[in-house]
């Protein structure tokens, strides 16, 4: 019984005491954190972070400022967003108070030496504050470090708005200027004005009566108008924002593009002139080959309607209409025909298409593919029924010259005003035993010399030819007469024409029945 009495006792006894222990725990807790509350609340103006590790506990308002002040890009813990606010000014810090369990207190002085930190270790947790330099806190550091920010940011955007190229400025309701940039006042400045007279607020460039040619007012709206500085005429894009109770206003200049537009237009009103009086055919098709331009003398070479050219065809349309025309040559058959259209439609993007067109009517066109830029094609109709039919004149007349000289019994060669052989007949061939008219190259006088040489040999008559033919003004027709080497006689008769031409005729008479050395045969010649 006894030793019952007694295990409940003492079982009694420990849970009083847990019992107490937890009470005491909970009282202390609740005093640690009264403590911490009171510092900051006594603290309240300076700037003080509170860190378990690295999770923020506690701050002052004065350090939340700070916090506040840039925008945190991460999801980085709160002492490195604390840390990458402060490295600017305290570098490596973080390797510092990684320090600071050990050292139990640590005073980090700034890069500039305006700002100082001081940090101490109490119970876990890791107190930092900040204070300026020489006041023990009684100017507030976020006073400080904000202004230092703000005077950055401010130097910064007026540095922007001072090397800016553009003409910025500010109006309120009234249209008053109350902020102008340097581009600005340059601009607006007097000529005849001493730079060290200074007016504000500057004249306003851009107001109603100055605007010329300004077709509404919408943002960004293109207006002309006339600066100070040089009198002239100048182009501008007005853009504006709103900024709170006032605007903010940007002319962008745009001189260039307003000229290069006009430049454009008078280019392409030139051209559209030029092709109006264009003799040949122009069709431009578009990438998707639909016809895009055309000129007026494409419906008169092809006949073609201009409300079907205006209706945009396509090209294979286009073809369509004018083999329905017969205004292109006759295929064998369609599906030959449109093959055939489509190694068109490739040449010409290639550039290599150019084709002559014979119709049944007798007519003639040259057709020419060119490609475009941005994948268009360019076609080409010029008539050259004109130009075809005088060729085919011009050689049948040539044909029948020929044919003529060739009836002539006596060899006949013409010569140019150059000394090239122009043309010969049969009877020149049979004599010298050469026919120019198996060689491409040019035949010039000393080669018809040397090649009358093999049959005659060598006299004054070549050489008196030579400078006849060479010879510039009024000449006047002269004979001579050589000796073959197989003793025939040949009378020769030289004859100027027109334009500086020269004909070279050549009789040849029997031979005798006695051999006897022509007096300009080679067994005449000395050295």
């Amino acid at each position: 019984m006894m030793n019952t009495l007694y295990a409940v006792g003492l079982v009694l006894t420990a849970l009083t005491i847990s019992i107490a222990a937890l009470y005491i725990l909970s009282v202390l807790d609740p005093a640690r954190d009264r403590k911490l509350r009171k510092r900051t609340s006594q603290e309240k103006d300076s700037v003080v972070f509170l860190f378990d590790d690295q999770m923020l506990t506690d701050v002052t308002p004065a350090g939340r400022q700070i916090l506040d002040a840039l925008p945190r890009h991460n999801s980085g813990s709160d002492w490195q967003h604390l840390s990458q606010i402060l490295e600017a000014r305290f570098p490596n810090l973080s390797d510092q108070i990684g320090e600071l369990a050990e050292l139990g207190a640590l005073s980090i002085p700034s890069s500039d030496g305006a700002h100082r930190i001081d940090a101490e270790w109490r119970d876990g947790l890791a107190r930092i504050h900040l204070v300026t330099a020489g006041t023990e806190g009684a100017d507030p550091i976020v006073d400080r470090v904000s202004f230092d920010a703000m005077r950055d940011e401010l130097d910064g955007l007026r540095a922007i708005a001072h090397h800016a190229p553009v003409m910025m400025w500010r109006e309120d309701a009234n249209g008053k200027i109350t902020w102008a940039n340097k581009t600005y006042l340059d601009q607006a400045a007097d000529p005849d004005t001493s730079d060290e007279v200074a007016s504000w607020p500057p004249q306003k460039l851009f107001d109603r009566p100055r605007l010329e040619d300004a077709k509404n007012l919408e943002t960004p709206r293109r207006v002309a108008v006339q600066l100070p500085t040089d009198g002239e005429r100048h182009w501008f894009e007005l853009h504006d924002a709103p900024l709170g109770t006032e605007t903010l206003l940007t002319a962008i200049p745009v001189d260039r593009v307003v000229n290069a537009e006009k430049s454009r237009i008078e280019f392409v009103s030139t051209l559209t002139k030029t092709f109006a009086h264009l003799p040949i055919g122009l069709a431009i098709f578009d990438r998707k080959r639909q016809l895009t331009l055309f000129n007026p003398a494409l419906t008169d070479i092809l006949a073609l309607d201009a409300s079907f050219l205006v209706g945009k065809p396509t090209l294979f349309t286009f073809l369509d209409r004018l083999r329905e025309k017969r205004m292109m040559p006759e295929p064998k058959d369609y599906v030959s025909w449109r093959q055939q259209m489509a190694d068109l439609e490739s040449a010409a993007v290639n550039g290599t298409y150019e084709e002559t067109w014979s119709l049944p009517t007798g007519q003639t066109y040259r057709i020419t593919g060119r490609p475009h830029p941005d994948g268009a094609v360019a076609f080409l109709f010029e008539d050259i029924t004109s130009e075809i039919s005088l060729t085919r004149r011009f050689r049948r007349e040539l044909e029948m010259g020929q044919s003529a000289l060739d009836c002539i019994e006596d060899a006949i060669a013409i010569f140019s005003p150059g000394g090239v052989l122009s043309m010969s007949n049969a009877a020149y061939t049979k004599l010298w035993g050469n026919d120019p008219s198996t060689t491409l190259e040019d035949i010039n006088l000393g080669d018809a010399i040397r090649t009358w040489r093999g049959t005659a040999g060598d006299t004054p008559v070549w050489r008196m030819l030579k400078e006849f033919v060479a010879a510039h003004g009024e000449r006047q027709m002269w004979s001579d007469h050589i000796a073959l080497l197989d003793g025939r006689q040949v009378d020769c008769h030289f004859v100027p024409l027109v334009r500086g031409a020269t004909m070279a005729r050549f009789h040849v008479r029997p031979a005798q029945r006695e051999f006897q050395p022509a007096p300009n045969s080679a067994m005449h010649l000395t050295p």
